[in-house]
């Protein structure tokens, strides 16, 4: 059952907690916060923040979600439809919410979006497969 719940959530939530300030007192601001920065060869300086390592996880999970999306099981029709409300969700919030009119909430969302599309075209995909007609 745990294999039909989408785990595209985890981006929305922890973008909801940082835009309620739970992880400081700056709101959705503590996304532009510096993780970690380093000093290429070239001279350059590549920083790492907060929302890039938040987009890097919903990466992450776009990965797995597609490799649930093979699978052919009781929950995964229930999964295609959890994961759509969790994209109507991201797309709502974007826009109506000011806090989340922002470039990495439009990135997780298009992520959302892939996720569904993707989901689907796998599931639809690996399906005619296994649909076996006999002579």
């Amino acid at each position: 059952m745990f294999s039909a719940i989408p785990l595209m959530i985890l981006p929305l939530a922890l973008y909801n907690l940082a835009m309620l300030g739970l992880f400081g007192s700056g709101g959705v601001e503590v996304l532009d916060q510096q993780l970690l920065s380093f000093v290429m060869l070239s001279g350059a300086v590549w920083a790492l923040s907060v929302s890039d390592v938040l987009i890097l996880l919903s990466l992450a999970i776009l990965f797995f979600e597609i490799l649930k999306a093979t699978i052919n099981g009781s929950g995964s029709l229930i999964n295609h439809m959890l994961s759509m409300l969790v994209f109507i969700a991201f797309l709502v919030e974007f826009l109506l919410v000011r806090g989340a009119a922002t470039q990495t909430f439009f990135i997780l969302m298009t992520i959302a979006f892939i996720d569904v599309v993707g989901g689907f075209a796998v599931s639809i995909r690996s399906a005619g497969r296994d649909v076996s007609i006999g002579l």
